[in-house]
């Protein structure tokens, strides 16, 4: 689940507090205050049905080899995300892999 400013659409310098049930959230460039809840929603259907999953971070080491230097929970929604999901599912307890891989040369 991304998070970003409604009024802009940016991600970066967002700043958010706690209050209750619900999440303030302030994007400090363009100063718009929005309220989002503790439960993740999907981003492309509005659906609360998310599962979390670890995201494997790669980093390149020597030569061609990639190694696995940490993870990061995402949230995927059990409709939108299904095939994703499937392919967790699948290979756990093995991360997910990212989209984008590091590749030499680039």
């Amino acid at each position: 689940m991304d998070i970003a400013c409604p009024r802009c659409g940016e991600a970066e310098a967002l700043r958010g507090s706690r209050d209750g049930d619900v999440i303030s959230l302030v994007r400090e460039s363009c100063d718009h205050r929005w309220d989002r809840g503790l439960t993740p929603q999907c981003s492309s259907c509005g659906g609360d049905d998310m599962q979390t999953v670890p995201l494997a971070i790669l980093e390149k080491g020597r030569g061609t080899q990639l190694s696995v230097v940490g993870t990061r929970s995402i949230h995927l929604c059990s409709d939108c995300d299904a095939d994703t999901l499937r392919t967790y599912h699948a290979n756990r307890p093995n991360p997910l892999m990212p989209d984008d891989i590091p590749t030499a040369g680039l």
